[in-house]
């Protein structure tokens, strides 16, 4: 079976993509803030619940397993050095937004205007964009956190989630020990709520990254964060390469 068919099987457990093929009801005219299925603001903190050795640690170097490289991904992962990313003030290659949501850490998320929610990360101290209101928006330079175009998808039964997909990517990483992502990858991203029987509420993220350059099929992960009060712990840290 190839990585293709197994990305498209897994995509169609994923109850965000799901709806996004079945669609939704209209969403109401206003502001997307006005008009949001689901409250994403707040503090959230990531449980690492899989991949503890490819996220809480570096991994070795040509630990690429799970991720679908295909030669040349795997040319390019083999060849990484640190030490050169370092000299060339490179360190956030692995906090990009391929990456970002899979380093351990805390979110806060806001709303920096009516039609643009914004993710700030204490890990590597990254600011993310979502813009649902993309009329003639200009996309500028690449950077590691891309152009992010957002919108709301909305369940028949209530509720719904976010669908935000990003292109005009720096290359990066998707793991920190080198293993790499184009400058022409696209992410595509679902957010969904859950709430638990004890009233915790969970923020789970399934990422879709497809790079034709470096990859053989979709590279497929989900992350999971937990909301909290407040800003404890919040902790403001620079990208580093190790």
């Amino acid at each position: 079976m190839s990585y293709r068919t197994i990305g498209l099987l897994c995509l169609l457990a994923v109850p965000g993509v799901v709806l996004a093929q079945r669609g939704g009801p209209p969403l109401p005219v206003g502001a997307a803030e006005d008009r949001a299925v689901v409250d994403l603001t707040g503090y959230w903190v990531s449980a690492v619940t899989e991949d503890w050795k490819f996220r809480m640690v570096t991994p070795n170097p040509g630990a690429y397993r799970g991720v679908p490289l295909n030669g040349e991904g795997q040319r390019v992962a083999d060849a990484w050095d640190p030490d050169a990313d370092e000299a060339a003030g490179e360190a956030c290659r692995a906090y990009a937004a391929p990456a970002i949501m899979r380093v351990p850490g805390r979110l806060r998320v806001s709303w920096q205007d009516g039609d643009t929610l914004r993710i700030d990360t204490d890990a590597g101290t990254q600011t993310r964009l979502f813009r649902f209101d993309d009329v003639g928006a200009a996309r500028g330079e690449r950077s590691w956190q891309g152009h992010s175009v957002a919108e709301w998808q909305p369940s028949d039964a209530g509720g719904g989630n976010l669908r935000v997909v990003t292109t005009n990517l720096r290359a990066g990483y998707v793991r920190k020990n080198g293993v790499p992502y184009s400058e022409n990858a696209v992410l595509t991203e679902y957010y969904d709520l859950h709430g638990a029987p004890n009233g915790d509420e969970w923020l789970v993220i399934t990422t879709v990254l497809d790079d034709a350059a470096y990859f053989n099929g979709p590279f497929l992960t989900s992350t999971n964060f937990k909301r909290i009060p407040d800003d404890s712990g919040w902790d403001p840290t620079p990208c580093s390469v190790r």
